[in-house]
C-alpha cells in the first residue's frame, strides 16, 4: 500500500516502524516528519493541518491509506476532507474528535453513555473556578478545556497554584475543575470503525517530569506494556480489557454513532482504578504518546490491516489483535528546560551506538539534521524503546542505550517501570 502518515513525533515514528516491520513492502510517506522518520519514510512537503492540501495530495498521489497521528489535524477536519473524496483515513472527523478537543464534550458523552468518570464543573470565570475548587476540595484538578499538548492539567493541593493554572487558560477558553480520583492509571487503545471496536494491549505511562512522580505534568516521560499487576486485581489482563471494552469503549462508540458523529480511528481511554471501580480520566482521539511506543512493538498482527479495516468499516472481519509475551519499556530523553521552556538546537550524539544495543530502537520525537549533525528541535527529543522477556532486562537495555546518547542538559527519569520490575 501507499500510506501517508501525518505527524512529526515519536508516536508517528513508532507507527511507521510498525508498518515497516511487516512482510508487505509498503511505500510510506510522512508529513512533516523529523530526522528519524526521514530514515524510514519519504518526507513530503505538506501542511498536515490543511484539510484541502492533504486531500488534494492524497488524491493526486493515489494514497491507499492516510494515518493521522496528532490531534491538531483531527480537530482541523482533515479526516472529513479525505472521507468526502472516498480516501480511506484512520482518524475521526472533526465532530467526533471533540472527544479530545473539548473535555466538556467528552464529559457530556460519558454522561449520556453511562460511562463512569469523576465529577466536573465547566468554569468560564475565576469566580466559577473558585466555587468549584471549594466544592470538590483538595487535591485540586484543573484542566484546560481545549487542546494543550498534554500540559494543560494541574493536580495540586495548593489552591493558589490551581487558581494560577486556571488564570493561564481562562483567556483562551473555559477550564474544567474536576473531582480528584485516586488510584493507579492505565492507558488502553481501541480501534474503531464507527460501529465495532477491537482492543489493543494496555500500557502505563509516566506524566510527571521527575523520579517518584514529582515535578510538573509533561506529555509523558516513559511507559511500559503489558501490565502484569492487573492479573491480581481483575483475574487477568484479558478480563480487564473485556470489562473496559464493554463498559467504556463500546458505550462511547455507540453514543457517538447515535448522535451522527461516528468515531473512526483510535479511541484512547485514560483510566484510573479507584476503590469504586474503573473510571475514565480522559479520552484522546488518536494513539497516545509514549504508550504507542511500547504497545506497537508487541503487536503480532499487521498494523496496516487493522488500520485499513477500521478506516474502511470492516473491523468485524478481523480477530482480536494478538500480542507477544515480550515486554516493552520506553524512556523519554527530553531537552534542558522541558516542559516549561525547552532549550533547542543542541547537538545530539550517540544515537547509532544506542540503536546497536540488543533489541533497542529509537523513536524520534523532535530531531533535525544540521551542519553539526543531529540536533534537538523540541522538548521531548527521543524515545529509547527496549523489548525483552522480562522487565528487568528491558529496563537494563533501555538505560544502557540511553547512556550512549549525548545531549547537553538532557533530562530523563531513572525509574520508568521500576515498580513493575520489582513486582509492586
Amino acid at each position: 500500500m501507499r500510506i501517508l502518515v501525518l505527524g512529526s513525533g515519536a508516536r508517528e515514528h513508532a507507527i511507521i516502524l510498525a508498518l515497516r516491520s511487516e512482510d508487505a513492502p509498503h511505500e510510506i510517506l510522512a508529513a512533516p516528519g523529523n530526522a528519524g522518520i526521514a530514515r524510514d519514510a519519504t518526507i513530503v512537503d505538506l501542511d498536515a493541518n490543511d484539510p484541502v492540501a492533504v486531500a488534494d495530495f492524497a488524491g493526486t498521489e493515489s494514497i491507499d491509506l492516510v494515518v493521522i497521528g496528532p490531534e491538531a489535524p483531527l480537530v482541523a477536519g482533515v479526516a472529513d476532507a479525505l472521507r468526502t473524496r472516498g480516501i480511506p483515513v484512520f482518524g475521526p472527523g472533526k465532530a467526533a474528535a471533540q472527544l479530545e478537543g473539548s473535555k466538556a464534550f467528552a464529559k457530556r458523552i460519558m454522561d449520556a453513555a453511562g460511562v463512569p468518570t469523576g465529577g466536573a464543573v465547566r468554569a468560564q470565570t475565576r469566580e466559577e473556578v473558585e466555587a468549584a475548587l471549594d466544592r470538590f476540595g483538595a487535591p485540586h484538578v484543573v484542566k484546560a478545556d481545549g487542546l494543550a499538548a498534554g500540559k494543560g492539567v494541574i493536580v495540586t493541593s495548593d489552591r493558589d497554584a490551581a487558581l494560577a493554572h486556571a488564570d493561564t487558560y481562562l483567556p483562551i477558553g473555559p477550564v474544567l475543575v474536576e473531582e480528584f480520583l485516586d488510584g493507579p492509571e492505565v492507558s488502553i487503545f481501541f480501534l474503531s470503525d464507527g460501529d465495532h471496536v477491537l482492543p489493543l494491549s494496555p500500557a502505563q505511562d509516566f506524566k510527571r517530569l521527575r523520579d517518584g512522580d514529582e515535578g510538573p505534568n509533561t506529555g509523558g516521560m516513559g511507559a511500559y506494556s503489558p501490565l502484569p499487576w492487573l492479573d491480581g486485581r481483575f483475574g487477568s489482563e484479558r478480563d480487564f480489557v473485556d470489562l473496559v471494552t464493554s463498559e467504556i469503549a463500546e458505550p462511547v462508540i455507540r453514543q457517538l454513532d447515535a448522535e451522527g458523529t461516528p468515531f473512526i480511528g483510535l479511541l484512547y481511554a485514560g483510566l484510573i482504578l479507584t476503590e469504586q471501580g474503573v473510571k475514565v480520566i480522559e479520552f484522546n482521539a488518536r494513539f497516545g504518546d509514549p504508550e504507542t511506543q511500547v504497545v506497537l512493538p508487541r503487536l503480532v498482527d499487521p498494523l496496516s490491516e487493522l488500520l485499513l479495516a477500521a478506516a474502511s468499516g470492516h473491523l468485524e472481519d478481523l480477530p482480536r489483535p494478538a500480542f507477544a509475551d515480550d515486554v516493552a519499556v520506553t524512556v523519554v530523553l527530553a531537552s534542558d528546560g522541558y516542559p516549561e521552556s525547552p532549550v533547542t538546537g543542541r547537538v545530539l550524539t550517540g544515537t547509532d551506538a544506542a540503536s546497536a544495543v540488543d533489541r533497542v530502537h529509537l523513536a524520534h520525537a523532535a530531531t533535525a539534521e544540521s551542519d553539526s549533525g543531529l540536533i534537538a528541535t523540541g522538548g521531548r527529543v527521543l524515545n529509547v524503546v527496549a523489548v525483552a522477556t522480562t522487565f528487568r532486562e528491558a529496563r537494563s537495555r533501555a538505560y544502557r542505550a540511553l547512556g550512549e546518547i549525548g545531549l547537553e542538559g538532557a533530562r530523563f527519569r531513572t525509574d520508568i517501570a521500576a515498580k513493575v520490575d520489582e513486582g509492586l
